[in-house]
């Protein structure tokens, strides 16, 4: 029997007239039927999530014990790795090998993490006296207000957990849209944080299309905050709706990530790190390695061994734990790439590796696209500028250090870079990128203790790290008179007319 999900708002599981059918990017099967939510139901979501936090049950509660209904959850989820693994396989089509560790596994730590750097958040904080008035000061840290939090497909937990993990630890309210192509497991998440016993209206799940529904959230006036994980034109747009009434964003955008390998490097070793970097969860990763920059002097050696390594990767059935590369989510993505890599090759790149729709047995059903690698390719080139989002590296040269940080830094995005080399000299480097996070002789090596987030149009803020609550909270100076009398205040200069 295929399963329902249905919108959670104010702690009422509802169903509505249309569903989605949701269906493997592999075989095509039906996964499950999600209920199709409009822009009532966000309506009704921010006004539940309001009046929860109104009435301040959650908000008023001691964060010792939203730690602990978090950590209850982080168990609950890790308890059901593999059940979720799999699910997450057969909705979006990551390899089984990538979504237990990552997109279930991670989760499940990051609200540990989130939970144990609850308790010792510093709420409130006494600063140094205030002189000559003399007073006390505190800043006092307190939840926002209603949270929106809006999330993509690749790795749709995990930028969830990013978001409500945070925002609920440090007392908002929280209207979840998940993306329609895989909404699955944000859902099974509103479930265990419905099991843990979250009161009603803190967290409410509305399902349903980027437009309306995603836009109307992200612009609602009852939204104090809104957090996005997606593409960068979507973030612009959000941007430019927060002006509107001055709200509060969190937006984590696209990438154009640059992989440097230095000639000291161990080439064996890069060439796989730059295949994991960029075939890593079948390319759909915002923060992938797609620009491979080489050592002109070295670069047939790599080119070769790139080939050579790429051939060996095993494109297949998700669920099946050897393979390395699976399905595109969706035809519509597929014919995307495909047309990246046309125009690539149009404009003079040379397809070294795949570059093709697959044909034959297991292809016949799903969206397919070969792993590929793309040689001859310039950084003025649209491949080498634009988010491609699948599997796809693209091949560049370099001609000096100099060179290679000013082909890595030439781009409009700023979220991942790495650098592959003897370790000073690739520590040197990647102080020099501009770029949220770079790598040194590793790659996707994310941890829920270090934050996430980009320069440029990569976005704006960070999630995970130990600053994640700030952006959840607003700030609040009280001053406490200390002066004991009228004669001994301030403002005495300005009422009393004998001053």
């Amino acid at each position: 029997m295929t399963n329902h999900y249905s919108l959670y708002i104010d702690g009422k599981w509802i169903d509505t007239d249309e569903n989605y059918q949701i269906r493997s990017p592999a075989t095509e099967e039906l996964v499950a039927t999600v209920s199709k939510g409009e822009v009532g139901h966000v309506d009704a979501a921010v006004s539940a999530a309001q009046g929860t936090f109104d009435e301040g049950t959650w908000r008023n509660t001691p964060p010792k014990e939203r730690a602990e209904l978090i950590k209850t959850v982080a168990e609950r989820l890790a308890a059901r790795t593999d059940e979720l693994a799999a699910l997450q396989s057969r909705e979006n089509g990551a390899t089984i090998r990538i979504t237990g560790a990552l997109h279930v596994g991670l989760s499940a730590a990051q609200l540990q993490y989130v939970a144990a750097i609850t308790e010792g958040y510093p709420w409130e904080t006494e600063g140094p006296a205030i002189e000559p008035v003399p007073a006390n000061g505190l800043v006092v840290r307190q939840p926002i207000g209603v949270v929106a939090a809006i999330v993509p497909w690749n790795i749709p937990l995990l930028t969830t957990v990013w978001k409500i993990g945070p925002a609920l630890a440090a007392g908002n309210s929280v209207v979840l849209k998940p993306d329609e192509h895989a909404p699955i497991l944000p859902i099974e998440l509103a479930r265990e944080f419905d099991a843990a016993g979250l009161p009603p209206g803190v967290l409410n799940v509305v399902t349903g299309d980027g437009e309306p529904v995603g836009a109307h959230l992200a612009g609602h006036p009852g939204v104090r905050k809104v957090a996005f994980t997606g593409s960068t034109a979507v973030g612009k747009s959000i941007l430019r709706q927060s002006a509107d009434t001055i709200r509060r964003v969190t937006l984590e955008l696209g990438g154009k990530g640059a992989n440097i390998i230095l000639d000291d490097a161990d080439i064996d070793m890069a060439v796989d790190g730059a295949l994991f970097a960029c075939m890593a969860n079948n390319g759909e990763a915002c923060e992938a390695g797609t620009r491979l920059l080489i050592p002109a002097e070295r670069r047939d050696e790599i080119v070769d061994k790139l080939i050579a390594r790429g051939s060996t990767l095993r494109l297949g059935d998700p669920l099946h734990p050897a393979t390395h590369v699976g399905p595109i989510i969706s035809a519509h993505q597929r014919d995307r790439i495909v047309e990246y890599v046309r125009n690539a090759a149009a404009e003079g790149a040379t397809v070294a590796l795949g570059g093709s729709v697959p044909t034959g047995s297991g292809f016949d059903k799903g969206y397919w696209f070969e792993p590929t690698i793309l040689v001859d390719v310039t950084n003025d080139m649209r491949i080498a500028r634009e988010e491609v989002f699948g599997p796809v590296l693209t091949v560049l040269t370099y001609n000096s250090e100099d060179h290679a940080v000013q082909i890595a830094n030439d781009t409009n995005y700023g979220l991942s870079a790495g650098v592959w080399g003897s370790e000073q000299r690739a520590l040197a480097i990647a102080r020099r990128l501009d770029a949220g996070m770079v790598w040194v002789n590793n790659w996707h090596v994310i941890h829920p203790a270090y934050p996430f987030g980009g320069f440029k149009e990569s976005g704006l803020g960070r999630e995970g790290g130990p600053d994640a609550i700030d952006e959840y909270v607003e700030e609040k100076f009280i001053s406490l008179d200390r002066s004991g009398g009228i004669e001994n205040k301030a403002f005495a200069i300005v009422i009393d007319p004998a001053t």
